[in-house]
């Protein structure tokens, strides 16, 4: 039998859940599991151990504190920007999420949050970061 080690390439269905018992994702509701390697980095550290030991087949519940799943909202992610950047296409809207062009040409996703006068404040944070989350695992299949 198959069991998760430090260095297995890992296909699992998850379902993240808020504090609040409602999910903000689902690969289940999907419809394609996801595939990782453990100890690539992809996942924390304390993640990875929760799924240690874990067999082909088998579920596991967790909840992991907000610097173990997505991290504590860093106040430097968060950026004012020039009203007169957004346009028809994408207004400032709080709540709305624009992709930006980051330093390295890729885009980096921010949600905007505030929009006073000329300003508008936009959170390049990820959306779950500073929240204790509840990771339902199902592992399909484990290799070696």
């Amino acid at each position: 039998m198959s069991v998760i080690t430090e260095s297995s390439e890992v296909l699992m269905h998850f379902a993240i859940k808020l504090e609040d018992g409602s999910v903000a994702e689902s690969t289940q509701a999907m419809g394609k599991p996801a595939k990782f390697r453990m100890g690539d980095g992809s996942l924390t550290d304390n993640f990875e151990k929760c799924l240690l030991g874990l067999t082909a087949g088998q579920t596991s519940s967790f909840t992991l504190e907000p610097e173990d799943a997505f991290g504590l909202s860093n106040p430097d992610n968060i950026h004012h920007v020039d009203l007169a950047r957004f346009g028809a296409d994408a207004p400032a809207e709080v709540g709305t999420i624009i992709a930006f062009a980051g330093p390295d040409g890729n885009d980096i996703p921010g949600i905007i949050t505030d929009v006073v006068g000329d300003s508008v404040t936009v959170d390049f944070n990820h959306p779950l970061a500073g929240q204790r989350v509840t990771f339902d695992v199902e592992v399909v299949t484990i290799d070696n």
